[in-house]
């Protein structure tokens, strides 16, 4: 029996499945909480108690046929980490990231070679699920430093699919149209960089580290009213080393990073 706090959590998902499988739901995330060991299906039917009532695939069958989607489930969570860790009109620190679910077998679903950047031996090559991740950075009382709790995620589908850069625009778009009345700002490390970033809702700030060989140009300037298409960006500036050495006026600031307080040279540089 789950202690009373936690199935009023689960009640909010209740409008997400069916009555019966919403019952699996329940049973697989008592099992995630209760297992020591693996958390594989099988698994969580063990923490759950359930492994000698319950057929196993009963519980496989929620994740192969049942009808349900991990959007919207990712949404009430979303809602619940407003409702409770974000105060009332306040803007949104939001990170994307994607990881590397490694996998075994002939037989797994969507499984492929993807790169996985924090294994730790130099071959970064792996076998199986690649995902894309947005999570909302709160702050809570009883840690000093900030979290970050995922609430959307999307696999990437291979090559030839939208990249991952494209669900990430994706995700934040979706988030950006639940709260339409806050702004988002995304952070995000220099994978996370397109031409998609263009289309992104208002009131949403995307901040990613450009490669060193992107060319900045001015804004585009105002029409002249004269024939044909106006421009679409201004003068060159040239490359961000080149803009840091001609273009950009440095200021000195101090800024708290990796537990500790830096001061580092800053500057705003309004560009394409």
């Amino acid at each position: 029996m789950a202690p009373i706090s936690l199935r009023r959590l689960l009640d909010a998902f209740a409008g997400c499945f069916t009555i019966r499988t919403f019952a699996v739901f329940q049973a697989m995330v008592l099992g995630l909480l209760a297992q020591t060991g693996q958390r594989t299906v099988c698994g969580m039917l063990t923490g759950a108690g359930l492994a000698t009532s319950w057929s196993h695939h009963r519980a496989h069958r929620f994740f192969s046929t049942a009808r349900w989607s991990v959007d919207q489930i990712g949404l009430i969570v979303f809602d619940l980490v407003l409702a409770q860790l974000v105060a009332d009109g306040a803007d949104l620190l939001v990170a994307v990231d994607d990881t590397a679910h490694r996998r075994r077998g002939k037989k797994v679903h969507g499984a492929g070679w993807i790169h996985d950047g924090s294994a730790p031996s130099r071959n970064k090559l792996a076998f199986g699920h690649r995902w894309v991740v947005v999570g909302v950075i709160v702050r809570v009382s009883f840690l000093s430093r900030p979290i970050c709790l995922p609430v959307l995620c999307r696999r990437w589908q291979g090559k030839g699919t939208a990249s991952t850069v494209e669900l990430a625009a994706q995700m934040i778009t979706v988030i950006a149209g639940r709260v339409p009345h806050r702004r988002v700002h995304v952070v995000a490390d220099a994978a996370y960089h397109g031409q998609c970033l263009r289309y992104l809702p208002a009131g949403v700030s995307w901040t990613t580290r450009l490669p060193r060989n992107a060319v900045l140009y001015q804004r585009a300037p105002a029409p002249t009213g004269r024939r044909g298409r106006p421009r679409l960006k201004g003068d060159r500036i040239g490359t961000p080393a080149q803009a840091a050495t001609d273009t950009c006026a440095w200021r000195t600031v101090s800024v708290a990073r990796y537990g500790r307080n830096d001061t580092v040279s800053v500057a705003v540089l309004d560009c394409r």
